[in-house]
């Protein structure tokens, strides 16, 4: 089930969100998972919706949301801060829904939606996992420019899946920077997958097969999740 909602954010802003239930639902007994979008696209990018509808059917409640840039018709995404804010209370907004109620909450997103959502942890929120979907490691070419600085302050077990061709992560970089965290990391190779986890044709392989190895992967390090806690 899908419900699509307004969330009001602390400076006056309204964002658009579309909450999925997994059927049959009962408050307070799934993880809910909070995926936020990559700078070229809003909420309704195809893959962001395909890991909404697998991880649903697999039992999580699953949030996605826009960004205000994206709301209001943008291309170009709000400085840092703001695109904080509005996770922050995006974030907030589900932790307080007694509708959800959910015993834990997982954060994360497509590129730039997982980039902020390792900020907001790194300030400080409380969240039990995150989930990084392309994590854009560097500007293109730009290897000298890494995303890290926060890293270390991130203490939430994580996911990240990388593409083996991506351009904004070079996975040997990666790897050097997730081997100095002491936080759980798992990672999650796509063989050939560039940012948008697109693969050669040589390797016939067709775009859903690749999101649905994505969503089983996500799936299944939730799962562990619950049980690590329990």
């Amino acid at each position: 089930m899908l419900q699509h909602r307004k969330i009001p954010l602390h400076d006056g802003q309204v964002v658009s969100a579309v909450v999925g239930y997994p059927e049959p639902f009962q408050p307070g007994t799934s993880t809910a998972v909070i995926l936020a979008h990559g700078a070229g696209n809003d909420m309704h990018a195809p893959f962001l919706s395909a890991m909404q509808e697998g991880l649903v059917a697999r039992g999580f409640v699953v949030v996605k949301f826009n960004f205000p840039y994206k709301e209001r018709g943008g291309r170009a995404p709000d400085p840092a801060a703001v695109l904080e804010r509005c996770y922050k209370g995006v974030l907030a907004a589900i932790r307080e829904d007694r509708q959800i109620a959910a015993p834990r909450i997982v954060i994360g997103g497509k590129s730039l939606g997982g980039r902020i959502a390792s900020h907001v942890a790194a300030q400080g929120a409380e969240v039990a996992g995150l989930l990084f979907l392309g994590y854009p490691l560097h500007p293109p070419g730009k290897t000298e420019r890494l995303r890290t600085a926060h890293f270390p302050a991130l203490s939430a077990p994580m996911l990240f899946v990388a593409g083996t061709r991506d351009a904004l992560c070079r996975l040997d970089l990666l790897k050097t920077a997730l081997a100095g965290l002491h936080a759980p990391v798992t990672l999650h190779v796509i063989e050939g997958g560039d940012h948008s986890f697109g693969v050669p044709k040589a390797l016939k392989r067709e775009p859903a097969a690749v999101w649905a190895e994505i969503v089983g992967v996500s799936a299944d390090w939730l799962a562990k999740l619950g049980k690590r806690e329990s």
